[in-house]
């Protein structure tokens, strides 16, 4: 039976890419689903591919999928938590998780947590700051009605 906590958020701000997997390894992460649109990096080792490799080498599985991420033109609104501009974001990011392809990821994302500890990773240290909130939000509002 899936479980809440089976399902968590962590941003790689401020940290390499050793500090990011022995963060997962503490949380006892089986899956890293990578909620950016884009999964590129300036910082070293966090990209796709040169994630992807990493994490199997630490025996965790990676996947990402981009239509739970956020488009680079909404992005700046995440940056208050308050104001018009935040709750415009806000509101065009919870649209795009009624998309059916957004309906897919999520579903994949409690198929992932039923065998695992997954984390949702993006950039963002400061969860309240990152789309994934809102992610983490619609699967909790998943759990609550099945």
């Amino acid at each position: 039976m899936f479980m809440e906590a089976n399902v968590i958020g962590i941003g790689y701000e401020g940290l390499d890419l050793d500090a990011l997997v022995s963060r997962l390894r503490l949380r006892g992460v089986s899956t890293v689903v990578d909620v950016r649109l884009n999964p590129i990096s300036r910082k070293r080792g966090l990209s796709k591919t040169a994630l992807r490799e990493r994490l199997a080498g630490d025996g965790i599985e990676y996947e990402h999928l981009p239509a739970l991420g956020n488009p680079r033109d909404n992005r700046g609104g995440f940056s208050e938590v308050e104001g018009v501009e935040a709750q415009e974001a806000r509101q065009k990011f919870n649209e795009l998780l009624r998309t059916p392809a957004a309906h897919q990821a999520l579903d994949r994302v409690l198929e992932l947590a039923e065998t695992g500890t997954v984390a949702l990773l993006c950039f963002e240290r400061d969860e309240s700051h990152c789309h994934r909130e809102l992610v983490l939000v619609e699967l909790r509002s998943r759990l609550v009605a099945a």
